[in-house]
Parts: structure tokens; sequence; C-alpha cells
């Protein structure tokens, strides 16, 4: 699955337009690389997104095309805020 779309189904970011946004600006990290908007991500990846306010690291722990809002969190695992 692509950067972008992951960012959105696991609703850390809001819109897949947002995703793709942050990665072409350099915030999106995959295993310590800034990857544009169509990198292919793997279970077992971490991913590093740069917010304004700070950085969220995380672990890619599943993929899934579509995911009910309650059961986000079993798509990733928080390593740092």
């Amino acid at each position: 699955m692509r950067i972008d779309k992951f960012l959105k189904v696991s609703r850390l970011l809001k819109r897949r337009t947002v995703a793709g946004e942050a990665a072409k600006g350099g915030r999106v990290k995959i295993n310590g690389k800034t990857v544009k908007p169509a990198h292919e991500v793997k279970v077992g990846d971490i991913v590093e997104l740069g917010f304004a306010s700070g950085t969220i690291t995380f672990r890619v722990l599943a993929i899934k095309e579509t995911i009910k809002k309650e059961e986000t969190s079993s798509l990733y695992e928080i390593i740092s805020e």
C-alpha cells in the first residue's frame, strides 16, 4: 500500500492529499529515508511523520484497505512521540 493511503486509512492524517503533501515536503521517512507519496509501505516498517509540533514514530503492524475507526490503532504501534 502507498504511504499516503496508509496514513489516511490509519487516520494519522485526515486526507490523502494532506498525506501526499507531507511526503512531498519531506516530512515522511520510512526506515530512515525520506520518501515520496507513492512509496510502498510494508509490515514492520518504521515510519517517522513530522508535524509542526513535533515528530511521531511508529511501526506498521498491519495493512488493510478499509478499517473501522475504532480499530485503526491495530494498524500501527507508536514508538515515540
